[in-house]
């Protein structure tokens, strides 16, 4: 079974990566909340404070199929400042592993030098944070092994692409029912 990790920061945007650990937990993948702060208690941009699985320092980045970013503006600052983070998205972009980006969060792709002729979308404004990206404007853009999105209200079209990189059509249809998705 794959198992995907999605990283928390301070300053995260709680939606956009809460759903994806939602959605993906209801089509049954291994999903691993992880927290950069060094506490798994994180606090998020809009005040909601909440617990991750566990911390960076207790997990082995090569153990994860795919790797999540999550956006808000500040929680992308950390990550893309988290050493751990930058040599993940790296390493797993190098590999041909899920790296998987959403609002702001695409622009930590971007500083890696890992979108370079590839297509990818993030929040409006951010696209010059993406240097040698074909930007678009589609909700959830896949280009082979890098996933990205343009905020809060894409997200679950983000999970959905997540889901679709790691199990069945049947598992996907099923998760679209159950949340009533049209």
């Amino acid at each position: 079974m794959s198992k995907i990790a999605v990283f928390f920061a301070d300053g995260c945007e709680e939606i956009e990566g809460l759903t994806v650990v939602d959605m993906l937990r209801r089509a049954n993948l291994d999903v691993v909340s992880v927290s950069i702060t060094g506490s798994r208690e994180v606090h998020g941009s809009h005040n909601i404070t909440f617990f991750a699985d566990t911390v960076y320092e207790e997990v082995s980045a090569d153990t994860f199929d795919g790797i999540v970013l999550p956006g808000g503006a500040v929680g992308t600052e950390h990550l893309g400042a988290h050493e751990g983070v930058t040599a993940a998205v790296k390493t797993f972009a190098a590999q041909g592993k899920l790296v998987a980006a959403i609002c702001a969060a695409p622009s930590v792709l971007g500083a890696c030098g890992v979108l370079q002729g590839k297509r990818a979308t993030c929040h409006p404004g951010w696209e010059v944070k993406l240097p040698g990206a074909i930007t678009c404007e589609e909700s959830a853009v896949v280009d082979g092994n890098i996933i990205t999105s343009r905020g809060m209200g894409t997200s679950i079209d983000f999970s959905l692409a997540i889901i679709k990189a790691f199990a069945s059509e049947e598992v996907l249809a099923q998760v679209k029912k159950g949340i009533v998705y049209a």
